[in-house]
C-alpha cells in the first residue's frame, strides 16, 4: 500500500491555507475599519464549513463568512472588539507564514531536483 501524498496535493493544500489566512485577514481588516460603525456587527471566517466545501469536488474554495457570534454590544449596537481583532490577524499573519514557508521549501526541493538532474 503507498501512503505517499503526491506534490500536487500538497502545494493544493498550502494553497487553500494561504487562502484562508488573506480570508481572515480581510475579515479582521474589515471589523477593524468599522470599529465605530454603529449597529455594524463583527464578522468571522467559518472554518468547518469552509473544510466542508472544500473537501467537496464541486464545492467552492473560497472561505463562508458569517456573522460572528456571542459577542457583546456596546451601546450603539456594535460588536467589533479591537483586541479580539488584533489576535486574529496575528494569528492569520502566522497561519500565511506557516504556509508560505513549507511552500517555499516544496519548491526550494523540486528546484535542487531539477539542479541536480543536469
Amino acid at each position: 500500500m503507498d501512503n505517499t501524498i503526491p506534490d500536487s496535493a500538497i502545494v493544493a493544500a498550502l494553497g487553500r491555507q494561504l487562502n484562508r489566512a488573506v480570508a481572515r485577514q480581510q475579515v479582521a481588516a474589515s471589523n477593524i475599519a468599522n470599529l465605530d460603525t454603529p449597529g455594524f456587527r463583527a464578522r468571522d471566517v467559518q472554518f468547518a464549513e469552509t473544510l466542508d466545501a472544500s473537501l467537496q469536488t464541486s464545492g467552492p474554495d473560497s472561505p463562508i463568512v458569517t456573522e460572528a457570534d456571542g459577542l457583546a454590544a456596546r451601546r450603539d449596537g456594535n460588536t467589533v472588539q479591537l483586541d479580539r481583532e488584533l489576535l486574529n490577524l496575528t494569528r492569520a499573519s502566522g497561519d500565511f507564514s506557516a504556509a508560505q514557508t513549507a511552500l517555499a521549501a516544496k519548491f526550494r526541493l523540486v528546484r535542487y531536483a531539477i539542479n541536480e538532474g543536469r
